[in-house]
């Protein structure tokens, strides 16, 4: 009797011990759980349903721009809090650079070059169309830009103003007909390049 008894007493053991290796493998401790870590992190800016990036790119006609601005690493800088008033060169202005400047520029190892093109392109603050006169506005690169009204409408730098006061939540956007130019990144528009440049 004393045997079978031992023996019952051993099988409860055996899977009382069973049953509690099961359950604690069903429920992982808290160390196996998913670190907070892998949540997005607070500091980055989600995109803005009405920021500069979401209104550019519901215009239509910034494809370009936009393409550049992913490549250069620049989208949380244009949708951080602002305000910036951006010149943003249409699809037909990228489309004056010289052949194959802009396939250049959108490779990797020339990330930091297009982000300098690019902030030619950025002034702090809200200019709207009304406050536009001539007068020189400095860049976030520190460059200052001529801007320039007579009748035949508004320049940057030599640059058309085509379509103004496209208004986002944390600035606007002015559409312009040439990308600007600076000492930097030596880009220049075909129709400005000399006839001995190598683009011809």
């Amino acid at each position: 009797m004393k045997t079978t008894k031992t023996l019952v007493l051993v099988v409860l053991l055996v899977s009382i011990l069973s049953v509690q290796l099961v359950q604690a493998q069903d429920h992982p401790t808290k160390a196996e759980h998913p670190a907070k870590a892998e949540h997005p992190a607070t500091t980055e800016h989600p995109a803005s349903p009405d920021g500069i990036i979401a209104i550019a790119a519901s215009a239509g006609n910034f494809t370009t721009f936009l393409a550049a601005v992913e490549a250069a690493g620049l989208e949380e800088k244009f949708n951080s809090k602002g305000p910036f008033t951006v010149f943003a060169p249409t699809d037909e202005a990228f489309a004056k650079l010289p052949k194959g400047k802009l396939d250049e520029l959108l490779k990797p190892a020339n990330k930091a070059q297009l982000a300098g093109l690019l902030a030619c392109h950025v002034v702090p603050g809200k200019i709207m169309a009304e406050d536009c006169k001539t007068m020189k506005a400095t860049n976030v690169s520190g460059q200052d830009l001529s801007i320039k009204v007579t009748d035949g409408g508004v320049t940057v730098d030599g640059a058309k103003v085509v379509k103004a006061d496209l208004v986002a939540s944390n600035g606007v956007i002015h559409a312009i007909d040439t990308v600007i130019v600076s000492a930097s990144t030596g880009t220049k528009p075909a129709s400005e390049a000399p006839k001995d440049h190598p683009a011809h």
